[in-house]
């Protein structure tokens, strides 16, 4: 499962939300103006940062849209 922590409005988070829509792939996604949602989101990552991407199935967790895009593209290739 992916999970996607998002904030409404943000230009990165679009860029990795528009490379999933490319590649067919869904995300769960997780807003973090929920207060409840940002403390989660900091007590994985230890930021209050979006993008934040985590594959639970490969065990892989990470912020910056740029490493996400790559990630995805090397990962989760379009079929």
């Amino acid at each position: 499962m992916l999970i996607l922590y998002v904030k409404t409005g943000c230009p990165f988070c679009h860029k990795v939300l528009d490379t999933g829509e490319e590649l067919g792939i869904s995300f769960e996604q997780k807003n973090i103006a929920d207060d409840t949602v940002a403390a989660e989101l900091v007590a994985r990552g230890g930021k209050r940062q979006v993008p934040y991407l985590v594959d639970s199935e490969k065990g892989i967790e990470m912020y910056e849209s740029a490493d996400i895009d790559a990630y995805l593209r090397a990962n989760y290739p379009k079929n």
